[in-house]
Parts: structure tokens; C-alpha cells; sequence
């Protein structure tokens, strides 16, 4: 796959905004792990290699465990995720998914049983802005780094 433009070249204001608001959710007091697993999940179901390679990275730095990593795509299925955490991936599913699910008000409830007013913005918030980046990475052929491992004979 061929990048198709370097994006922050060609609209560098446009692309210090996304940033910036970036940079606020990062300040809102949510969870350094809780935003990594977000931003891997709605980045799987995007589609996002670009960012589902660079958010496992950072979750890995930030201490989250491989095994965590592995099953964040059948998290239902596992016992390894907290109550807050599964309000915040099944609100990711539904707002990622939103011309399909339209946010149902069971998912809404299981957020607000977890997450505060202003803490619910704000992780809507960070699943607007991944679901932006992720299009853009998509969009333009984001192609993420490859690591050249040596082949076993």
C-alpha cells in the first residue's frame, strides 16, 4: 500500500486542531488505559491498521498487558475488563457504529451507571476524535511502521 498525501503537510492547521484536541482529551482525568483500549477498539472496527499498530504500542508503554491486547475484539467474552471499562467499550461500539445503532439507551445507561456528566462527554469526546482519525489514516493510506524481523529456516 502507497500513501496517498502527507496530510499534516498539505493542512497543517486543520491537523494542529485535531491535535489539540487530542492533547485535551488526554487532560480530562480519563483513564491513560482507558483511552488506549477506546481508541484499539474503534480502531478495530474501522478497519485502522495505522492506529490499532501505533495504540497497542502506546497501551503496551502505558502497562497494558498483551493478553488484555489480544481480546479487546471479544471483550464480552473475557472476565479481564472492568464494569467502567465495558460501559466505555460497548459506548465505543455504538457511537463508532452510529448509523447503525443510533446509540441505544441501554448502552447510554450503562455509561452513565459508570461515568459522569462531564466524564461522558469527554469519552465521547476521545470516540469522535479516534473514529476522525482513523478515517483520515484510512482515507489518505496511513501505512504504519513495519518492523523487519529475521526469518527462522
Amino acid at each position: 500500500m502507497k500513501p496517498r498525501m502527507n496530510f499534516y503537510q498539505a493542512a497543517p492547521d486543520t491537523m494542529k486542531a485535531l491535535m489539540a484536541l487530542e492533547q485535551q482529551i488526554q487532560s480530562t482525568g480519563l483513564e491513560k488505559s482507558l483511552i488506549e483500549l477506546v481508541k484499539i477498539r474503534a480502531s478495530q472496527i474501522n478497519g485502522c491498521a495505522f492506529c490499532i499498530n501505533m495504540h497497542t504500542e502506546d497501551a503496551r508503554k502505558r502497562g497494558e498487558t498483551e493478553q488484555r491486547i489480544y481480546l479487546l475484539n471479544a471483550w464480552r467474552e473475557s472476565p479481564l475488563y472492568s464494569d467502567r471499562e465495558r460501559a466505555a467499550l460497548a459506548w465505543t461500539e455504538a457511537v463508532t457504529l452510529i448509523a447503525e445503532t443510533h446509540a441505544p439507551d441501554d448502552v447510554y445507561e450503562q455509561v452513565r451507571a459508570e461515568f459522569s456528566d462531564s466524564e461522558t462527554v469527554n469519552l465521547t469526546m476521545l470516540i469522535g476524535a479516534i473514529n476522525a482519525w482513523n478515517r483520515i489514516a484510512i482515507a489518505f493510506r496511513a501505512v504504519h511502521p513495519v518492523k523487519v524481523t529475521a526469518s527462522v529456516a
